[in-house]
């Protein structure tokens, strides 16, 4: 899912340090890519122990050494706890989180024992984080959130704080014990609530999730919870619903940043289905409301891409990666790089995907999922089957099943592949790349003439779903056709 998961040049990103503590200012974006860039190269020349190490003078690079939250924390555990500025900061996070972060970093230092604050602090690091594709923030944010609680035990703010931390980490067992916390001490915090959604969502338990949403619904309607309960009507196979659902969030969206976000929803949702131009729309009005929001702006590429406008698409990618090298953007663009036959550019952005998940996993992110997917295709068939069939034994979803048959497929054992593929595809979720992955897994198999209706379903639905997925789905039909 789930609507979450980019600018990282508005504003520093370090914690709160005393006022007479300096610590150096974080690199720019650039400067991040670069450290990611020179770790790839690291990671070229060996692997194994070696990588790990590097991993963590990553971590210190892509922060330059910055103070997480200042102090080791203890301070906070001695001090008495003081009156909740919480309204305050919720508002401060709805808006710009650069700005947020900024404005909650000040109010900490002058109000060390406001534990709503510290809790707003370490939530608005997690949102950050998923936005500017730098993992460090999450250890800023647990230090935080660690910090409101030894000011205030148990308050429902922090724990839904860490319910959000450990979604972002895919530790979604832990996540949805945080949420249920939170909600026994507040069963109308939204954060916890839309945790708990995720939660279940990421855990394969789609009628639970379906019932969370109802539920927050009811509770807290509004633009977070409409996003996902459309999500989860999306995953049964309800695209009329899920559309309809996102169009009311639409409407009743407030500021920009919701515009941006509720519209993005919307083109993506529309860019799956087909509906190039539709999609397009709706990244436009994205951009207008926030011309740096960088989902909007992959959005826009990969719509670009699969309406026939690559050079478009490239050069809006390469956009996103500058600022924000997170694997899903960075994979899209190698394959266009592929695509036109530029290979090295297409191996420096692959090698990028796994100094990304090196320096996430020194992070505490599990990235098997992300490692799976990319290492399918453009890397280790046997590391993409080991992390596929890690990510499967912890989640069970629809995605898990499509990665762990996909790598079973890729290391020549489409047999196995069949019941994950099928079971990808099961609960009526629409995705094209899941059904071309079942196509060739079925012509593998032998099974020509269902392999023959889910290339054509997959072609069907989203024709430019990706430039060598649906290239090559368009090839294997052709041999299907050839071979009757």
């Amino acid at each position: 899912m789930s609507p979450r998961s980019n600018d990282s040049t508005r504003g520093s990103g370090q914690e709160a340090t005393p006022p007479a503590a300096k610590t150096p200012r974080p690199p720019s974006a650039a400067g991040r890519v670069d450290a990611l860039r020179r770790f790839a190269a690291a990671a070229r020349r060996g692997r194994g122990p070696h990588l790990a190490s590097c991993a963590v003078l990553l971590a210190v690079a892509m922060t330059a050494g910055a103070v997480a939250v200042g102090g080791d924390g203890r301070d906070a555990a001695r001090a008495v706890p003081g009156v909740s500025r919480a309204v305050s900061a919720d508002v401060l996070v709805r808006g710009d989180l650069d700005t947020a972060i900024r404005s909650l970093q000040t109010h900490v230092r002058q109000q060390p024992r406001d534990f709503g604050a510290w809790a707003a602090l370490g939530f608005a690091q997690v949102e950050r984080a998923r936005t500017d594709g730098d993992p460090s923030r999450y250890t800023r944010a647990e230090r935080a959130l660690a910090r409101s609680l030894a000011l205030r035990p148990g308050n429902d703010q922090a724990l839904a704080g860490q319910a959000a931390l450990a979604a972002a980490r895919h530790d979604f067992a832990a996540a949805l014990d945080h949420a249920d916390r939170a909600l026994e001490r507040n069963p109308y915090s939204e954060r916890a609530l839309c945790s708990r959604i995720d939660a279940l969502v990421e855990l394969g338990r789609y009628a639970e999730a379906a019932k969370a949403a109802t539920v927050a619904d009811r509770r807290r309607p509004g633009v977070p919870v409409f996003t996902r309960y459309a999500y989860v009507r999306e995953l049964r196979g309800d695209v009329r619903t899920a559309r309809r659902v996102l169009h009311r969030a639409l409407d009743s969206a407030a500021g920009p940043a919701d515009v941006a976000y509720v519209a993005t929803a919307l083109g993506n949702l529309e860019r799956g289905q087909g509906r190039y131009d539709t999609a397009l729309r709706h990244y436009a009005r994205a951009l207008a409301a926030d011309d740096a929001y960088l989902p909007a702006l992959e959005g826009r590429a990969r719509a670009q891409a699969a309406d026939g406008d690559r050079a478009g698409a490239i050069t809006t990618l390469e956009q996103v990666v500058a600022r924000s090298p997170l694997p899903g953007p960075l994979v899209a663009l190698g394959e266009l790089y592929e695509d036109r036959g530029d290979r090295a550019k297409a191996r420096e952005q692959y090698a990028l995907v796994d100094a990304w998940t090196a320096l996430a996993r020194a992070g505490g992110v599990d990235v098997d999922l992300d490692t799976a997917l990319a290492a399918a295709d453009h890397g280790d068939t046997a590391e993409a089957l080991r992390a596929a069939r890690a990510a499967w034994d912890r989640r069970r979803t629809v995605h898990t099943a499509d990665a762990l048959a996909w790598a079973l497929h890729r290391a020549g054992r489409s047999a196995e592949a069949l019941p994950y593929a099928r079971r990808a595809t099961a609960t009526g979720y629409r995705d094209a790349a899941f059904l071309h992955h079942r196509g060739m897994i079925e012509k593998a198999a032998g099974q020509d003439r269902a392999a023959r209706a889910s290339l054509t379903a997959a072609l069907r639905l989203n024709p430019g779903f990706s430039p060598l997925g649906a290239r090559a789905a368009r090839a294997a039909l052709e041999d299907l056709e050839a071979a009757r």
